[in-house]
């Protein structure tokens, strides 16, 4: 609970500190802008012999940032950097996760050989990966003196717990993926509530009358769609590497069983 109060907090302060400075910048470059004004109407024609300069990629984009209102992109962004933040750190979990399993194997059947079950357990208990922590825990149970079938449901169990810590935070990615397509949905609403009232005060349909709603109301949404494609990309590979492991989870414990019914069988 504490979690979710932190983080709504720092996206209300994002958003009220991204406005201000908006609204302060562009108090700014209206000033600058006035002062210039007469110094440039005179390299005008000049300027447009040449043709119009190419606006900077992020000039542009804070142009649509400003464009779209400051508060609802601001919760967009704010939706994309903490959910960039969680798919990084999922990533680099999973990575980290990786074993090389025949490898590992290998050293486990050598180690029952040469030292048995305490040197097996020792060469678990200090190899990185969710695979050596299932058999660490099959080795720890084997060394109570527990049989195999005992063992063998250790390894299933915490088989789950390990793949229950490779889908943590998940679900909050997949909450930021519904929360930035909503919120700009949300600012198409309002932005089309700004016209229909631009319409009334006015009483005139013409374009120009609409245009700042309508504009509005499109460039919430295009961000927020981007906020969660980009998002759902990045979901739907962390997703991918977790079944991936899953699956090596399971086909190591197998082998791991079989490698310790030819041990006991010995």
């Amino acid at each position: 609970m504490k979690k979710i109060f932190v983080m709504f907090a720092v996206i209300g302060a994002m958003a009220f500190s991204a406005q201000n400075a908006i609204a302060q910048e562009n108090a700014a470059e209206q000033a600058a802008t006035e002062v210039a004004a007469d110094s440039t109407e005179t390299a005008a024609p000049a300027e447009a012999a040449e043709g119009p300069e190419e606006t900077p990629m992020h000039q542009a984009l804070k142009t649509k940032f400003i464009e779209g209102g400051a508060g609802f992109m601001a919760l967009v962004i704010a939706c994309l950097i903490l959910g960039l933040a969680l798919c990084i750190e999922r990533i680099l979990y999973l990575a980290l996760s990786k074993t090389n399993t025949k490898k590992l194997l290998a050293k486990i059947e050598a180690a029952l050989q040469n030292g048995g079950v305490n040197a097996a357990k020792e060469l678990c208990a200090n190899t990185r990966g969710p695979i050596a922590s299932i058999f660490t825990q099959a080795f720890i149970r084997l060394a109570d003196g527990q049989n195999l079938e005992e063992v063998e449901k250790a390894v299933v169990s915490y088989g789950g717990v390990e793949a229950s810590k490779m889908e943590q935070n998940l679900s909050w990615i997949s909450l930021f993926i519904a929360i930035a397509p909503s919120l700009g949905f949300l600012g198409t609403v309002i932005g089309m509530i700004q016209a229909f009232d631009a319409i009334q005060v006015a009483g005139d349909m013409s374009p120009n009358v609409v245009a700042g709603g309508m504009k509005v109301a499109l460039i919430t949404t295009v961000g927020g769609l981007i906020v969660a494609v980009i998002l759902q990309l990045f979901y739907n590979y962390i997703l991918s590497q977790v079944e991936s492991l899953s699956i090596d989870m399971e086909d190591a414990s197998i082998s791991l069983m079989d490698i310790l019914v030819k041990y006991q069988d010995k």
